[in-house]
């Protein structure tokens, strides 16, 4: 009779040990890369918050509103109405301007330039990690419950996955949309309410939505 070769109990078991650690390390090696780009969008935002409150320390007024820029600061493109807003609209905007006046008075790095500009480019604004444009401005396109009202806030951009920005949520703020000092921007792809979160404010954490934003209120 021929022999019957097949597998032991001790090497199926050791296959299944070295399959069950590929498998751990692939799932560590992916909440390692989450945790990275969690903490860098954190990073980014409190980095800009840092550097729109020290401006403001500094002159007396805010960065892209800054009404005697053009005086106080080398290379500036343009002076700010002086209202106490960074608003849009105008050429260059101050939506713009904003990212000029803090680039050119040191507090951020790289250097950023308005002059001509009429829209977002790598010239005029910086990027988040997802290679999209942050956004520093006066209004309420952020998501709240109620009446919010319109806020000085920077936007992260789009294009973050769900589960990316809920984390940044969690950890910074209150971990819910609509309410607390970091809210879901209405800004991303696809819009935010029933994508990105429900009418509660709950990150929509599972949902596998690739596209989604927040704002930090100033």
């Amino acid at each position: 009779m021929r022999k019957q070769v097949g597998f032991t109990l001790i090497e199926i078991a050791i296959v299944l040990v070295i399959i069950g650690l590929l498998l751990g390390g692939i799932l560590k090696g992916q909440e390692l890369i989450t945790g990275a780009r969690v903490r860098n969008l954190i990073s980014q935002q409190d980095g800009v918050k840092a550097a729109f409150f020290g401006f403001q320390d500094r002159y007396r007024a805010y960065p892209g509103d800054y009404a005697q820029a053009g005086q106080n600061i080398a290379a500036v493109a343009g002076n700010g109405n002086g209202n106490g807003r960074v608003e849009s609209g105008g050429t260059p905007s101050e939506q713009l301007l904003v990212w000029d006046h803090l680039s050119h008075a040191g507090f951020i790095t790289g250097t950023y330039s308005a002059s001509g500009a009429a829209s977002f480019s790598s010239a005029t604004n910086p990027i988040n990690p997802y290679n999209i444009f942050i956004d520093l401005v006066y209004d309420a396109n952020y998501y709240g419950i109620g009446t919010v009202g319109q806020r000085h806030n920077v936007k992260t951009g789009s294009e973050i996955p769900v589960e990316i920005i809920a984390e940044v949520d969690r950890k910074v703020d209150d971990g819910n949309a609509a309410t607390g000092g970091f809210r879901g921007s209405q800004y991303q792809t696809g819009g935010g309410l029933s994508v990105c979160w429900d009418a509660a404010g709950n990150w929509l954490s599972i949902s596998g939505q690739a596209s989604c934003g927040g704002a930090s209120l100033l």
